[in-house]
């Protein structure tokens, strides 16, 4: 499968391999969230074969959350890395962001059941329906800042990082986890025709969905390579940005500073 990745900045005109008027994919994604918001995490698992959990927590021991801080995790509906940064650092405050209120309407289920609801002194979890380019979270308030699994669905990227940057305190921890762009080639081939050809059909058949899923694998396509994505990071005014590739570039961590 030739790899499409768009020029920076004409993602917004592309949802998944199809070209679409920009306004018109932030509610594609959110009609994508929506439709499979009750099956995502079953899906995740099927999907990855549960590795995504160890990414996951790889990522959130990446992040080091530590007690006292106020994270902000985007794109975090379902409440995978909230619980995570919650449970490594007693005391903190997570705040989840997504732009699909079904998404969180899970998440917040999640936690209820868990036990993590939002304590009366601000510290727990606490969830917003809300757009990466434009946070409702005043400028200079957070610790750090992770997305993991939703900056490709973003429809301006750099907007989204912008934002990243304005509202991380100086010091604070830029972290993404994101599908990235397998290094080896014939590890690439095997993965392509995993995505291509099974994926969508595992969304059929579990979510009733293959719409979804076939556009969730061609977003993966056309997603920043990992050097890329580096400089346009750096572009947002972050800095010491680097990342590490896991499951040979399947999925990669980039992180920076505010400064």
């Amino acid at each position: 499968m030739t790899e499409t990745t768009p020029p920076p900045g004409q993602e917004s005109r592309f949802f998944g391999f199809r070209e679409v008027d920009p306004r018109e994919k932030t509610p594609l994604v959110r009609g994508v969230f929506s439709s499979v918001a009750t099956r995502y995490d079953l899906m995740n698992d099927l999907m990855s074969g549960g590795i995504h959990r160890l990414w996951k927590d790889s990522f959130v021991s990446m992040v080091d959350p530590r007690p006292g801080e106020t994270l902000l995790d985007v794109a975090g509906g379902t409440g995978d890395i909230a619980f995570r940064l919650s449970n490594r650092a007693p005391g903190s405050r997570v705040l989840v962001c997504d732009l699909t209120e079904a998404m969180v309407r899970v998440g917040r289920d999640r936690a209820i059941d868990r036990g993590l609801p939002q304590r009366s002194d601000g510290t727990g979890i606490d969830w917003m329906v809300g757009n990466a380019e434009a946070l409702p979270i005043a400028s200079r308030s957070v610790d750090a800042y992770t997305i993991a699994f939703g900056l490709r669905n973003v429809t301006h990227i750099d907007v989204a990082l912008a934002e990243a940057r304005r509202v991380l305190k100086p010091g604070g921890r830029l972290f993404i986890l994101e599908f990235s762009h397998v290094t080896l080639p014939i590890f690439r081939e095997i993965y392509d025709g995993f995505s291509f050809g099974v994926l969508p059909r595992l969304g059929e058949m579990v979510a009733g969905d293959r719409e979804s899923y076939q556009y969730l694998v061609e977003s993966i396509r056309r997603f920043p390579r990992q050097e890329a994505l580096c400089r346009r990071i750096e572009a947002a005014g972050l800095a010491r940005v680097r990342y590490r590739n896991l499951t040979g570039g399947i999925a990669a961590v980039h992180s920076a500073w505010r400064v």
